[in-house]
C-alpha cells in the first residue's frame, strides 16, 4: 500500500509510442498515478515525472524511443524520466545507459510504476526491473479512451507465433489473456462512462483464452450483452484465427460492426513460409471471400510487410498480383526493418533499401485504389455515423459502421451520438466523404 502523501501535489507527463494496446495500457498508468495524487499536466506546467511507453517494432521506432527519452530529460532536467514497454523490455541495458533515466521497467511491469516511483523517491537509485520473458505470466488489463469518442480495450498480450522477422514474443512474452467476467465489468464501466463505441485490442487476439476452455468467439458474445455500448470493433486478427462461426456471428450481432482488420504480411506463399506464417495465401483469399459474401458491405483492412528478406522481384510481383485481385479496402503498408535476434537474419537474400522504397509505393498506390474503389460504393447511400467530439471552428467527423471517414457540419448537441448520415461527396484522395445528417 502507498501512502498518497509520498507524492502531495506532483504532475506527471505521458508520452506514449506505438501501437493501440500502449495506448490503452498508458491511459491506465495515468488513472494509477492519478489515484495516488500524481495528476496530468496541463499545458505550460512543468512536470515532476515523465513517463515514456516505448514500442519496438522497427528500428525507426528504437530510434524515435531514444530521441522522445533525451528530448525529455533535456526539456525537464528535474524530472524524474521513467522508460516503459517493448524497447525497454528488449534494450534495457541501452537505455538505463541513457543519463537522466531514473527507472527502466519491462513490458509487464507497467502496472507497478507508482511503486517503483515511490521507492525512488526514498532511495532516490535508479532501478531497472524486467522479468526474463520465460517468467512473463501476468495479463495487465487496461482500458483506455482516446482523442476521439471509441475506447480500447486490452483483452489479450504475448504471442506464441514467433514470426522470423517480428519481436513481439521477445518483447511481450507468452500469450495470456484476462478473465471473461473481468473484461465485460470494464466494458460495462465503459458504458457507464457515457462510451459508445470499443475496440477490441491485444497483441493476439485470436488466441483469446489459450490455455483455457473459453475461446475469442466466447469473448465476444459476452460483450455484444452489455448494454450501452452500441459498437464494438475487432482490431487486427490473424487470418487462420478468423474462424467462419466468428464472421457469421458478426453479421448478425447487435452491436459488433462490419470492420476486419487482417494482417497478411505478403501475398506469396514462399514468403510466407520463410516469414512463418501460420496460413497461405488459399486460405487467406477463403477468408476474405468468406468476408465479403457475407458481410458485403464490411470494411477489410490487411496488413502488409514490403522488402522483407527473401522478397525477390519475382516474388514481390506474385504478392503485388495477389492483393490487386482481392476484394479489400485498404492495406496498411510497413517496409521491412531488420531487427536483432530475429530469425529473419538467417535468410540469405535482402532487398536494396531503394527498392525497399519503389515497392513501398507500389503497394501504398494499390492501397489508395482500394480505398476509393471501396468508399465510392457507398456515395449516394445513408450509414449510422457515431460523431466525434468536435473543436472549435472545424466540421465534426466520424466514421460509418463499416469505417468510412465522414465530415459533417459542427453541432455540438450530437456530440458522441450515432446519426443518420447521407454520404455526397469523396474528398482528401478518399480518405474523407463530406456528408449530410438526416433527421
Amino acid at each position: 500500500m502507498i501512502d498518497n502523501t509520498t507524492f502531495g501535489t506532483r504532475t506527471a507527463k505521458f508520452h506514449t509510442l506505438g501501437c493501440k494496446l500502449n495506448f490503452a495500457e498508458t491511459s491506465t498508468i495515468a488513472q494509477m498515478f492519478a489515484d495516488k495524487g500524481i495528476r496530468r499536466t496541463q499545458a505550460g506546467e512543468t512536470p515532476d515525472v515523465v513517463v515514456v511507453n516505448t514500442c519496438s517494432v522497427t528500428e525507426l521506432a528504437d530510434k524515435k524511443c531514444r530521441q522522445a527519452i533525451r528530448s525529455y530529460i533535456k526539456k525537464y532536467p528535474q524530472a524524474t524520466v521513467i522508460v516503459t514497454g517493448c524497447y525497454a523490455q528488449l534494450k534495457s541495458e541501452e537505455i538505463a545507459a541513457i543519463p537522466g533515466v531514473k527507472i527502466v521497467a519491462g513490458s509487464d511491469q507497467k502496472l507497478l510504476l507508482t511503486q517503483f516511483l515511490d521507492e525512488f523517491t526514498t532511495t532516490h537509485e535508479p532501478r531497472t526491473i524486467v522479468t526474463p520473458i520465460r517468467e512473463m505470466r501476468n495479463f495487465c488489463p487496461s482500458c483506455s479512451r482516446g482523442d476521439r469518442t471509441r475506447y480500447f480495450l486490452k483483452v489479450q498480450d504475448g504471442c506464441d507465433y514467433y514470426c522470423t522477422y517480428c519481436t513481439i514474443p521477445m518483447a511481450r512474452g507468452r500469450s495470456r489473456s484476462g478473465s471473461i467476467e473481468e473484461l465485460v465489468a470494464q466494458a460495462q464501466q465503459v458504458a457507464s462512462d457515457g462510451g459508445k463505441e470499443i475496440v477490441i485490442t491485444g497483441v493476439n487476439i485470436g488466441d483469446f483464452g489459450k490455455g483455457r476452455e473459453d475461446n475469442f468467439f466466447d469473448l465476444i458474445k459476452a460483450l455484444d450483452e452489455v448494454d450501452g455500448i452500441e459498437r464494438y470493433r475487432i482490431s487486427s486478427i490473424e487470418p487462420n484465427l478468423l474462424t467462419d462461426e466468428i464472421i457469421e456471428w458478426v453479421a448478425s450481432s447487435k452491436r459488433f460492426m462490419p470492420h476486419f482488420h487482417v494482417p497478411l504480411q505478403s501475398g506469396s506463399d514462399e514468403v510466407l513460409k520463410l516469414m512463418h506464417r501460420h496460413y497461405d495465401t488459399a486460405l487467406f483469399r477463403s477468408k476474405m471471400e468468406k468476408i465479403r459474401t457475407t458481410i458485403p458491405d464490411a470494411f477489410i483492412g490487411v496488413d502488409l510487410i514490403v522488402g522483407a528478406r527473401g522478397e525477390t522481384p519475382e516474388l514481390f510481383e506474385q504478392s503485388r498480383q495477389f492483393i490487386e485481385s482481392l476484394d479489400i479496402s485498404r492495406l496498411h503498408v510497413f517496409t521491412y526493418s531488420e531487427r536483432p535476434g530475429t530469425q529473419a537474419l538467417k535468410i540469405n537474400y535482402t532487398v536494396d533499401p531503394r527498392e525497399k522504397h519503389r515497392r513501398t509505393r507500389i503497394m501504398l498506390d494499390l492501397s489508395e485504389q482500394k480505398l476509393l474503389n471501396f468508399t465510392r460504393r457507398f456515395i449516394g447511400s445513408t450509414r449510422p455515423v457515431l460523431l466525434e467530439h468536435s473543436k472549435p471552428g472545424k466540421p465534426m467527423s466520424g466514421f460509418t459502421d463499416n469505417y468510412i471517414k465522414v465530415e459533417v457540419p459542427a453541432n455540438n448537441s450530437l456530440d458522441n451520438t450515432v446519426v443518420a448520415v447521407k454520404l455526397n461527396e469523396i474528398i482528401n484522395n478518399g480518405e474523407e466523404v463530406k456528408g449530410e445528417i438526416k433527421q
